[in-house]
């Protein structure tokens, strides 16, 4: 015997037929609840949100309401769930490009995404450095085979050619600062 959902527009339906479904105002009620509920797990994207309810089995009428009233009454904003969005990947390791085709995953406007971007506080080069690092220690790599292994990886985490460089050449410079040596002395 299937169990009907705890949540969500299908809990109503039934093989009765439609003397069970409800009214657009208890459907927009409990979809309010479902949406409100997701939101106060962690931030949602306005597509993002729209895909989960229509994954739970409501109208896009219903969504439609749902999401302009939560709009309204600021509880779901794009510009919010961008900015936590590029801090928490940031936070995890992930470059910029990555961070980039993510939120256009989600469907972000490309605007909002390059706000977000220039807005956060990361340096990505020394990020790009601290990944190499934890990934692959502290030596730089010695061969070109060992080089594009490492580029490879960093490139895939989601940096651009530019920091990957800065990477995989600049931390001698800084091996060399950690240890209060000046990589290139006065004459």
């Amino acid at each position: 015997m299937r169990r009907p959902p705890k949540f969500g527009a299908d809990r109503y339906r039934s093989e009765s037929g439609p003397a069970d479904e409800p009214d657009e105002k208890s459907l927009q009620k409990l979809a309010e609840i479902t949406a409100v509920r997701l939101l106060a797990r962690r931030e949602h994207g306005v597509e993002e949100l729209r895909r989960k309810l229509q994954g739970k089995g409501y109208p896009d009428g219903v969504i439609d309401f749902v999401i302009t009233k939560l709009a309204t009454r600021r509880l779901v904003s794009d510009e919010r769930f961008t900015s936590s969005f590029v801090h928490h990947h940031a936070q995890r390791g992930q470059g910029p490009v990555r961070i980039r085709a993510e939120l256009r995953q989600q469907g972000i406007a490309g605007e909002a995404i390059e706000s977000a971007l220039e807005n956060t506080e990361a340096d990505w080069a020394a990020q790009a450095r601290a990944v190499r690092r934890r990934k692959f220690g502290d030596d730089l790599p010695r061969s070109p085979l060992e080089r594009a292994k490492q580029a490879r990886f960093l490139q895939y985490r989601g940096f651009s050619s530019d920091q990957i460089r800065a990477a995989l050449k600049s931390d001698v410079s800084l091996a060399d600062m950690d240890a209060g040596l000046d990589p290139d002395p006065d004459p």
